[in-house]
């Protein structure tokens, strides 16, 4: 039987250790704040384990989920870390939306003690979360992917190859910056709009019909900003460290990206200007701010 750790509860990875908890996985769980844990544990037929080596004592495969690479980093050294708990032959399955240097860096210590390890961010939100319908970037070995295919299966619905160690960390930063791009273009393009005498309902109803159309223009719109809702679901700062995770893939790879770049110093002052906690479709606040001028 295949036993699986997870650490990091947090929004995305909760409902991710739900789904792997209801299968016979002998799940394990640790999270930063103990209580959250011990309190998943207590619902969900799971056990808490007090330390990250604890958790993966014994596990087959590991998954960390976490805001960050640094967050994952930090857990692996120490007597109480999670390299001393990795046993040979384990695989290390990092879920967070890191960047590739630390990913790459990470499999370099979990080979060297003969474990596996791939970078396996998801997209999907909390929503795909809840209905285990993510889709999971993969990079790594592939017949390591295929090993572990099965756990990923119980919360992803869509599981991509993507290449290499640090490959599903790029694919994600890069579809993040795409999400920004869009964010920021049609919250300009419906100010001027509104500024110009057309009504953001009227020229969405265009937009969607035609070629200028994304899920920013189609969904995150009409539901959050004509609205006015502005629903708290992924934070501003995660996705201003994804868009700079993409601006640096291309500098790296020696590749010009002005407007990977652009977007990057944008939602940086953004960042700033709205603080850690204002959800990344309030960004259009701060182009309104800069407007002038409101969209609705």
């Amino acid at each position: 039987m295949t036993t699986v750790a997870f650490l990091g509860l947090g929004a995305i990875g909760t409902p991710m250790a739900r789904h792997l908890a209801a299968r016979d996985l002998g799940l394990r769980v640790w999270n930063r704040t103990a209580a959250k844990a011990a309190a998943f544990a207590a619902a969900h037929g799971a056990t808490h384990a007090a330390t990250p080596r604890a958790a993966a004592a014994g596990a087959d495969v590991i998954i960390t989920c976490f805001p960050v690479s640094g967050d994952v980093a930090a857990l692996l050294d120490g007597p109480d870390g999670l390299l001393a708990g990795l046993a040979a032959g384990a695989t290390l399955v990092d879920c967070t939306s890191g960047d590739p240097a630390t990913s790459q860096r990470i499999a370099a210590q979990c080979a060297a003690r003969g474990v596996r390890f791939l970078d396996c961010p998801v997209s999907g939100g909390v929503a795909g979360a809840e209905k285990g319908e993510l889709t999971v970037m993969v990079g790594g070995d592939a017949a390591t992917l295929e090993a572990v295919r099965p756990v990923l299966e119980v919360f992803g619905k869509r599981i991509v190859h993507c290449g290499a160690i640090g490959a599903g960390d790029a694919v994600k930063a890069v579809n993040n910056a795409l999400l920004a791009i869009h964010l920021w273009s049609a919250a300009e393009g419906l100010v001027a709009l509104r500024q110009a005498g057309v009504a953001p309902e009227v020229a969405l109803d265009v937009i969607n019909a035609s070629s200028g159309r994304s899920n920013a223009s189609m969904n995150l719109f009409p539901e959050r900003v004509l609205t006015r809702a502005f629903p708290r679901t992924f934070r501003l700062a995660l996705l201003d460290k994804d868009i700079g995770i993409a601006a640096q893939v291309a500098r790296e790879q020696k590749v010009a990206a002005p407007l990977l770049q652009l977007t990057a110093d944008l939602f940086r002052a953004a960042h700033v200007a709205m603080g850690e906690e204002a959800d990344h479709v309030e960004v259009v606040k701060y182009v309104e701010q800069l407007a002038g001028a409101r969209i609705g």
